[in-house]
């Protein structure tokens, strides 16, 4: 039982930090100072992530 606690604990907090992580792409992405590939590397997520926040930004701005 221990074990699936701790399992899902440590699931939530990687889709907190990966939560954060798009968070922050978006501003950045709405600042419009930085390429996208740059953005990837910074916060570690993937290109077509960062590809698709892009999307979903400018549909909503």
């Amino acid at each position: 039982m221990c074990k699936i606690m701790e399992d899902m604990r440590n699931e939530a907090a990687q889709q907190a930090e990966q939560n954060k992580a798009k968070k922050m792409a978006v501003r950045m992405i709405k600042a419009g100072k930085m390429p996208l590939e740059d953005i990837a590397d910074y916060t570690e997520l993937s290109l077509d992530t960062i590809k698709e926040l892009a999307g979903q930004s400018v549909q909503f701005a």
